[in-house]
């Protein structure tokens, strides 16, 4: 009997506790997917909870952000998304995520069991029942609000910012965005850390930068039904992948799952050749975004359309200002977000997907605002005398900015509807704009020519991947049959896909594959770009920036010019070395892999000897003169050439730089080791001694009469003694790498004998060198200036 009163008493306090919360006056009423109260007098959230047991997604995200491409902590950025599901554990409701990596997709209710016992899951946040009422449960949700949860800390920590906690005396609860919809509510807590600074990133960005401030955004989404259908991952398709273990899988079959990610998209009639969709995938761009820009990353992204028209889709994608009371945070929005940063950076697009599934459920595309600047650099440096005339000549250097915008617009879109980078696609007329476009510049009669800078529209590789991911098929068809068809036809038309870890310089083996590049093969490429930029830095003058401007601003108009070939050159490397090779399956007839042939690795090597020649590199002495000490107010950055002459310009430094570069990639240990074996294998192919004795030759065999020539030969030789050191040193070579980099070493250490000053400290190198190998590491020369057309060597996107 005591035990029933006591139940009843419970109750009763229960529900009287509701009612005084409901009851409040200054209580705020939200309505929606979850009912919730803001009382503005404690400034707490009260959240209703009904649906014990029934899983929706969480999404954690920055509402505002920090501004610092270095500490990566973006406007808009998407956090993780979970699976989730409260379950009452005493008097507490547990807000508990299920491990979806490990799974039995069964009837067999016991054998699901022992899987979800096998792998332990995550309680996210336990939250005191304050009140029951007929089966609905308040809890007071601010704690869970106020938490760190997406890691805003621990980012300022990792990258040595500073050791940073919430305050929460300068915290509270943010209503603008503070939402309730049908099916999503969304919260915002304006957060405030903490902490002492250590960076010069976090003090560059923060008005006081022991006290930063930032906008954490929480969303909970009901999840979709389940008519959505997966489709397979094919590792051909160009496709971004989810997967899980499924242990039910029989013991014949793979166990792990792998499916694509992709956006809900069916026809109005299926029956029909061409139909409407059920519902557009529409994204909105942000408002925010000025023009000439808006309408050029309205026009890129409206480039897809096409794509999924030429599978039978009328109108189907579709792209949009986003209204202005509208939320870019908010789960129904597809959204493009203009980012604003100190320095440039990259862009990436981000998904919420349905880790269920794959179905993407918000596209979040995020773009730096500083990009399109550089692209504005790149072709006042290109071009001859723009500013001779008139200070208002700025239309051809922005025209192509803006045809790089599209481009950057569609291949940001592309990550969020489901794709993959394909680096392949620059050796096929330009196939995917899901490449990285370096300019396609030209020289035509003397002039240099930008009418071709950027591709317009989508490229053929970019329908095959939209009709991979998109099609429709009815019952009768064989769907995997009619895919691997899809991907066949793309194969017999020549097209090829090469993502990302095939596609990086340092140790990377594709020969046609890269970021950045342009051209059929990397060495026509590489000498059609040194020509081109021989040609503008003989043009190039005073008129390459406007009246009154400092000759400061000249020099670092001068950087991009001076540093154009980088990326070409990385892509040349990879020749030496190099395989050719596709992600092939059994059966598909494509090329598995094999060596590239001593003939392109001898010509590839050709043009990159001509790259790191002394004419290329040296900086022609009357344009030095342009290029003073720094003015007063124009003081060198991130993106200026970097030396050792104080404040005098250094052309030395300049050749140390891109030498070092180039070096780092042709002398790289896997490459190396890959011509070893390579000649091994086959005695007509081009081995490591050939090209060390090639480049030897062009360096330490070379002497020039040049007084000024012959210092920045210097520069370049003593990196190629550096990096055959670290050849014969590193962990990562062969035996046989080391011995043939040693006996280099040694060649060139009988070569110099004679006691001049160079020679002498050539040979003192070497003595401490065999003295002391073990302590032998990379001198560092001058980094090189940040210059990638998007502020970085990495585009990221993920799914989450």
């Amino acid at each position: 009997m005591k035990k029933l009163y006591f139940v009843f008493g419970f109750l009763f306090l229960s529900y009287q506790f509701q009612a005084q919360i409901l009851d409040k006056k200054d209580l705020k009423t939200f309505n929606g997917y979850f009912d919730f109260y803001y009382e503005e007098s404690t400034d707490k959230i009260y959240l209703k909870v009904e649906k014990l047991n029934e899983e929706f997604l969480y999404v954690n995200s920055l509402a505002s952000g920090v501004g610092s491409n270095d500490i990566g902590l973006d406007r808009g950025q998407l956090g993780q998304e979970r699976l989730v599901y409260f379950k009452k554990a005493g008097n507490k409701l547990l807000l508990i995520q299920p491990n979806l990596k490990y799974r039995a997709n069964t009837e067999n209710e016991l054998e699901r069991k022992s899987i979800e016992q096998a792998f332990a899951k995550s309680v996210l946040f336990g939250f005191k029942i304050l009140s029951e009422k007929d089966g609905e449960y308040m809890v007071d949700f601010t704690p869970f609000l106020m938490e760190d949860t997406h890691g805003v800390a621990n980012r300022l920590k990792r990258g040595k910012e500073g050791t940073y906690k919430v305050d929460a005396s300068k915290s509270a609860l943010a209503l603008e965005r503070t939402k309730a919809f049908p099916e999503n509510v969304e919260f915002e807590a304006l957060l405030t850390f903490k902490g002492e600074p250590t960076g010069r990133n976090l003090r560059s960005v923060t008005p006081t930068s022991s006290l930063v401030t930032v906008i954490q955004h929480h969303s909970f989404i009901k999840l979709p039904d389940n008519k959505y259908k997966p489709r397979a991952f094919d590792t051909r398709s160009g496709a971004i992948s989810m997967s899980y273990m499924d242990y039910a899988t029989p013991i014949q079959e793979d166990i792990k799952k792998r499916f694509i990610i992709r956006h809900r998209l069916e026809k109005k009639n299926p029956n029909t050749e061409v139909s409407e969709a059920v519902e557009p995938i529409i994204y909105y761009l942000d408002p925010g975004t000025p023009e000439p820009v808006r309408s050029a990353l309205l026009d890129g992204a409206r480039w897809w359309n096409e794509a999924y028209e030429a599978i039978g889709f009328k109108d189907a994608f579709q792209v949009k200002m986003l209204p202005e009371d509208a939320d870019p945070m908010d789960c129904r929005y597809n959204v493009i977000q203009w980012v604003h940063r100190s320095t440039r950076g990259w862009s990436y697009g981000a998904s919420v997907v349905d880790p269920r599934t794959g179905e993407i459920i918000k596209g979040h595309v995020s773009l730096g605002s500083l990009r399109i600047r550089q692209d504005f650099m790149i072709a006042q440096a290109l071009m001859n005398k723009p500013f001779a005339e008139s200070d208002d000549n700025y239309q051809p250097m922005l025209e192509m900015a803006l045809a790089r915008i599209r481009q950057l617009s569609a291949h940001e879109v592309g990550h969020t509807i489901g794709f993959a980078h394909n680096f392949a696609a620059s050796t096929n007329n330009r196939a995917s704009v899901m490449d990285y476009p370096h300019p396609q510049i030209t020289v035509k009669n003397g002039k240099i020519d930008f009418s071709n800078a950027y591709a317009v529209g989508i490229g053929d590789w970019d329908k095959v991947t939209v009709a991979y991911s998109y099609s429709e098929f009815n019952d009768n068809t064989n769907e995997k049959e009619a895919l691997n068809n899809i991907l066949k036809k793309a194969q017999d038309d020549g097209l090829r896909f090469i993502t990302d870890s095939d596609a990086r310089a340092a140790g990377g083996a594709h020969a046609l594959a890269h970021l950045w590049d342009n051209g059929k093969t990397p060495a026509e490429e590489l000498n059609a770009v040194l020509q081109l930029r021989e040609q503008a830095i003989e043009n190039f003058s005073k008129d390459n920036i406007r009246s009154y401007e400092p000759y400061s601003v000249l020099e670092d108009v001068f950087v991009p010019l001076y540093f154009y070939h980088r990326y070409q050159v990385e892509a040349a490397t990879k020749v030496i070395g190099g395989l050719d090779y596709n992600y092939a399956v059994k059966g598909d007839g494509q090329l598995i892999t094999k060596s590239v042939n001593a003939k392109l690795q001898s010509e590839t090597l050709e043009a990159i000897l001509k790259a790191l020649s002394t004419k290329t590199l040296a900086i022609p002495k009357d344009k030095l003169e342009l290029f003073p000490p720094r003015a007063f107010g124009y003081n060198r950055s991130r993106e200026s050439f970097k030396g050792k002459t104080g404040v005098a310009f250094d052309p030395l430094s300049a050749a140390n730089t891109v030498s070092d570069m180039t070096l780092k990639y042709l002398l790289h240990p896997q490459r190396a080791n890959r011509l070893v074996l390579q000649k091994s294998l086959d005695d007509g192919q081009l081995s490591l001694e050939d090209v060390i004795d090639a480049l030897v030759k062009q360096t330490f065999g070379k002497t020039e009469k040049d007084a000024y020539l012959s210092e920045i030969q210097q520069q370049i030789n003593v990196n190629v003694l550096k990096y055959l050191m670290n050849l014969a040193t590193n962990d990562e070579s062969y035996f046989q790498t080391k011995a043939i980099a040693n006996k280099a070493i040694r060649d060139i250490a009988q070569k110099n004998m004679g006691m001049n000053a160079v020679q002498y400290q050539y040979n003192l190198m070497i003595k401490e060198f065999y003295e002391h190998p073990e302590k032998f590491k990379i001198e560092t020369s001058p980094k090189i200036p940040d210059g990638s057309p998007i502020g970085s060597d990495v585009c990221n996107y993920n799914s989450n």
